[in-house]
């Protein structure tokens, strides 16, 4: 019941909801959230890379973790460049409209 009530209050008072995130929203730029995402994305680089160094030369025995490490470092970059080409299609689809 508690969710139809808060679905019944946006439907009433939608301003009012546009009006709190906006103010949530305040709190964090977007180009902050990009760049904490890019320093998040090379920090697992780099420690697939450091992981990879260790089982290489033979101070870490459990494959598991350098594997996983890889496969998130992979993923991760596999999402900014994703997030990137959506920015850039959002941005060339702008410059196309007609004012």
């Amino acid at each position: 019941m508690d969710n139809i009530g808060s679905i019944q209050s946006t439907i009433l008072s939608p301003r009012q909801s546009v009006n709190t995130v906006e103010k949530e929203s305040q709190g964090t730029s977007f180009s902050s959230v990009l760049t904490d995402a890019l320093d998040q994305v090379s920090t697992y680089q780099r420690e697939s890379q450091a992981l990879t160094n260790q089982l290489v030369t033979g101070q870490v025995d459990d494959v598991h973790q350098v594997m996983i490490a890889a496969q998130k470092a992979s993923l991760s970059l596999q999402l900014t460049v994703q997030v990137r080409n959506k920015i850039v299609e959002s941005y060339q689809e702008i410059m196309r409209m007609q004012v």
